[in-house]
C-alpha cells in the first residue's frame, strides 16, 4: 500500500482534472502515490463543495479559556521574571483549573513571549536616570562635527583565558564530557593586562598597559599629561575630554590639573556605559585578540597590535551613532538602552 495519504493542493486539482477526463480512482491513487481511500473521499468532497481544499479541523480542544489565557499572559507580564510553575499555581488559585507547565508555556508562546537570558546592564537609581535623561537632553542637538571634538576614553581589563558565555558546541547524547564537547578554563582567567586608550573621529591614542592599580597621580602623570594633552592638541582647540567618574578620574589633584590646564571636560553622567563608544571597541579588540590570536601567548603585545588594526571606519560608525544614542536615551526617559 502507497506510504503517502495526503495531496498537495496542487495534486488534488490533478486528481479532480483526471476523474472528470475518465481515468479511474484506481489509476488516480496508482499515479500519485496514495491509496484508493483518499481519492474517494477526495472526489466525494469535491462532488459536495466544489472545492478541493480540506475541511478546517477542529483538533485537540484547549483547556483553558481566552479569558485564562489572558490572565496567564498578564502574570508573565507583571513578573517577568516568573516561572510556568509558579503561574500554574496561580492559575488553579484563581480559577480552579488544572493544566501542565507545557499548556502555560505554549499560551505564553502563542502571545509571543519566550523565555529569554535578561540583559546585564548596571543599575540605575532615580538620580542615575534624572542625571542620564539631562545630559541627553543637553547633548541631543549636538552635530557630527560636535562629536568630533571628543576623545573618548576608558580602561578595561583582558583576561588571558576567558569564556563570555555565548559559546557553544554540537554534541550528541552521552557526549557531555567528550574531549571536543568540552570547554577547559583555567583559574583567575590566566593572569590580566589593564590598558588605557582613546579615540575621537579622527584619532585615536596608544594603547596603554597600566600596571598595578590606578591612582589619581598616576593617572595624571602616566595619562593625562603625556597622552591625553598632546591628542587633545592634534584634535584641535575646541577638543573636549570624556573620562567616566571612576575614582582615580575624580581625584583632586586630577580635577585641579584639569583646571590648570585647561581642558574641557564632559559633564559625564554615572553608570552610562551605553553612552561611550569606547565600550564598543573593547568588545571588538577582545573578538579580534580571540580569532586572530588562539591561544594569545603574549596578550599585551596581541591587544596593542590589534589596537592599531582596528580601521578608523569602525571609530567613525561608532562617532555617527551618538546622536541616535542620545535620542533613545531621551525617549527612555534615562533608563537602560540597547547600545
Amino acid at each position: 500500500m502507497p506510504g503517502r495519504r495526503k495531496l498537495t493542493t496542487f495534486n488534488r486539482g490533478r486528481a479532480i482534472a483526471w476523474l472528470h477526463d475518465g481515468v479511474s480512482k484506481c489509476e488516480v491513487a496508482r499515479q500519485l502515490g496514495v491509496s484508493h481511500s483518499v481519492i474517494v473521499r477526495l472526489n466525494q468532497r469535491f462532488q459536495t463543495t466544489n472545492n478541493v481544499e480540506e475541511r478546517p479541523r477542529s483538533g485537540r480542544p484547549k483547556k483553558t479559556t481566552p479569558r485564562e489565557d489572558r490572565f496567564i499572559q498578564r502574570q508573565a507580564l507583571q513578573h517577568r521574571a516568573t516561572t510556568c510553575k509558579v503561574i500554574r499555581g496561580q492559575l488553579r488559585e484563581a480559577t480552579n483549573i488544572n493544566v501542565s507547565e507545557r499548556t502555560i508555556g505554549n499560551r505564553l508562546h502563542d502571545a509571543r513571549l519566550r523565555s529569554r537570558r535578561p540583559a546585564v546592564r548596571p543599575l540605575l537609581t532615580q538620580a542615575h536616570r534624572r542625571a542620564r535623561l539631562a545630559w541627553s537632553r543637553r547633548h541631543l542637538r549636538w552635530t557630527r562635527r560636535d562629536w568630533a571634538q571628543v576623545l573618548f576614553s576608558d580602561e578595561s581589563r583582558f583576561n588571558l583565558y576567558h569564556s563570555d558565555g555565548r559559546r557553544k558546541v554540537w554534541r550528541r547524547e552521552g557526549e557531555r564530557y567528550e574531549d571536543d564537547t568540552v570547554h577547559e578554563r583555567v583559574a583567575f582567567g590566566g593572569g590580566s593586562v589593564l590598558v588605557w586608550g582613546g579615540f575621537s573621529l579622527h584619532q585615536r591614542t596608544p594603547l596603554y598597559h597600566v600596571v598595578g592599580n590606578l591612582t589619581g597621580q598616576r593617572y595624571r602623570d602616566e595619562i593625562l599629561a603625556p597622552i591625553v594633552l598632546p591628542t587633545l592638541q592634534q584634535i584641535g582647540p575646541n577638543a573636549v575630554f570624556q573620562d567616566d567618574n571612576a575614582t582615580p578620574h575624580r581625584a583632586r589633584l586630577v580635577n585641579d590639573y584639569i583646571q590648570q590646564t585647561g581642558v574641557v571636560r564632559m559633564d559625564f553622567p554615572a553608570c552610562s556605559p551605553d553612552m561611550n563608544p569606547i565600550e564598543h571597541v573593547w568588545d571588538e579588540l577582545d573578538r579580534q585578540v580571540r580569532a586572530n590570536h588562539q591561544p594569545p601567548r603574549n596578550l599585551l603585545q596581541m591587544l596593542q597590535q590589534e589596537w592599531q588594526a582596528i580601521p578608523q571606519a569602525f571609530f567613525t560608525k561608532l562617532m555617527n551613532s551618538m546622536r541616535s544614542r542620545c535620542g533613545e536615551l531621551e525617549r527612555k526617559r534615562g533608563g537602560h538602552t540597547h547600545y
